[in-house]
């Protein structure tokens, strides 16, 4: 397209004044550069739309007839098209779509939606469930516009909001050796066998735990299954560290496991809102910050 919303609005406004000088103090802009874009605008179309009249202002070309009525309805579908964007930035309702890293589904987004739903009953929440990776990716794309994720190595074109933070701790199956330990260290566990959570950036954090206590954990099985984890564990195939407690000890397959503090001096792992650093929130995402804000401050 070859022409702007701009060039359209001058032109009729040219018309209705019929004057160019008239229409120039009107839109607050120099005559020279309204006659300018009105020019290029001609120009543009290959098309005379203005007579100019030394001294007597303007009058429009049959020609001009025809498109100033066309160009007056689209001027009109972009006032509706602009008037509806801005109901929706500034409405809370309609839908948001919300990335969330898939192991804290489960443990928070019902209850969040919940608590959302009650202050804002024609919000529309739909969720984009994934690993940090692919929560990032929707994000930075615009696929969403706010994400619920663990303030792990995530993209510096991101910004974050801490909401709190979770303390890691060693899970065991209730007869394991160290069960009815009040604390455990990781070189404790060195020569027992690990169950880990095989999550992009997880992996690497759980890792980090045991190098930093002078450990390396042997690793017999791995899954991005956050209870298949907890069901090897309560079969007595290994131990896991994990940052998240059910409030149930019972594994899906009936399993017994328990959590045990750890000893050594460990980095917590902050949950974070997430969003692109340089959009700016909509009435909608802003609305489910606050409801996240104050389920995670009420504990």
């Amino acid at each position: 397209m070859q022409y702007t919303l701009k060039q359209l609005r001058y032109l009729v406004a040219v018309a209705e004044y019929g004057s160019v000088s008239v229409a120039a103090r009107s839109l607050f802009i120099s005559q020279p550069a309204l006659s300018a874009a009105i020019a290029q605008l001609e120009n543009s179309l290959g098309l005379p739309l203005l007579i100019r009249h030394h001294a007597r202002g303007i009058s429009v070309t049959p020609a001009g007839r025809q498109f100033l009525a066309r160009a007056r309805g689209l001027l009109g579908h972009a006032n509706e098209l602009e008037l509806l964007g801005r109901e929706l930035g500034d409405s809370v309702r309609g839908e948001l779509i919300v990335g969330c890293f898939m192991t804290l589904t489960p443990f928070f987004v019902p209850k969040l939606l919940k608590n959302l739903h009650q202050s804002h009953p024609e919000l529309r929440v739909q969720l984009a469930e994934g690993a940090l990776d692919q929560v990032q990716a929707a994000l930075l794309a615009g696929e969403t516009e706010i994400g619920l994720v663990y303030d792990i190595d995530l993209d510096h074109q991101l910004a974050t909001e801490e909401l709190t933070r979770v303390r890691p701790h060693v899970l065991v199956a209730s007869n394991h050796r160290l069960a009815t330990h009040s604390a455990v260290s990781l070189s404790a566990l060195a020569t027992d066998p690990m169950i880990l959570l095989d999550l992009p950036h997880s992996r690497d954090y759980f890792r980090s735990l045991f190098l930093d206590a002078g450990a390396e954990p042997i690793i017999r099985h791995r899954t991005q299954s956050f209870e298949l984890v907890r069901g090897l564990v309560g079969q007595g195939h290994g131990y896991s560290v994990l940052n998240l407690q059910p409030h149930s000890n019972r594994t899906y397959d009936g399993g017994r496991v328990r959590c045990i503090p750890i000893e050594d001096p460990t980095t917590d792992l902050a949950i974070a809102i997430a969003r692109p650093r340089d959009l700016q929130l909509t009435h909608r995402a802003a609305a489910f910050s606050t409801v996240c804000r104050r389920f995670f401050a009420d504990g």
